[in-house]
Formats: C-alpha cells, structure tokens, sequence
C-alpha cells in the first residue's frame, strides 16, 4: 500500500506565495520520478514540474522562472516552491511520485489533490 497526501494549497493574493508539500508513505522500496500537475477548471490536467531522484527537475515553460521544485529522499517528500502567482495558477495540484515497492511492483502514484486559489 502506498499513499500520496499533498498539503499546503489555499487562497492567495496574485503575487503571493505558496510552496506544496507531497508525503508518501507506505510499502515504499525506492521512489524514482516525482512532479506535480494542475487541473484548471474546465480543463484537462497538465504537468507543471518533475524531479528526478538524483535531483534533475523539469518545468513547464508557464512556470519557468517563478516556480521551484525539490525533494527529500530521506523524508519521501517533494515541494513545489510557487512564487510571483498569477490567476492562471489556480487550480488543483496533484502529486505524482513512480513508486517502486517492498514487494517489487512498479507503479506512478498519485494523491488527492489540494486546491490552489489565486484571486483578489
């Protein structure tokens, strides 16, 4: 069993700040991949950063500059660092990590989600 629980979403005013924090737990062996993706309304869900293991980390170009991704390995977490937030940023963000566990089966995880507001 393995479970993704994100935390830190709220309403914020444009050009606040928010940073996301993504636990996993469970019957983790390694964690390889870990992103987060947002689902706007009305829209369909759509990736916003990843990082590998090793610390690589991939941006989509609508958050280049202005969001940072990073993660613990020593605390199966990742955060998701938003700053300068605009309208467009709501939405709710969704944790994904590729989870290989105790038990040898390889597969992406996923949470619940926390919502993300922008609005004055």
């Amino acid at each position: 069993q393995v479970q993704l629980v994100e935390s830190g979403g709220g309403l914020v005013q444009p050009g606040g700040s928010l940073r996301l924090s993504c636990a996993v737990s469970g019957a983790v062996f390694t964690i390889y991949g870990m992103g987060w993706y947002r689902q706007a309304p009305g829209k369909q869900r759509e990736l916003v950063a990843t990082i590998t293991r090793e610390g690589s980390a991939y941006y989509a170009d609508s958050v280049k500059g202005r969001s940072t991704i990073s993660r613990d390995n020593a605390k199966n977490t990742v955060y998701l660092q938003m700053n300068s937030l605009k309208p467009e940023a709501t939405g709710v963000y969704y944790c994904n990590a590729h989870v290989v566990t105790i038990r040898g089966y390889s597969s992406d995880y996923w949470g619940q989600g926390t919502q993300v507001t922008v609005s004055s």
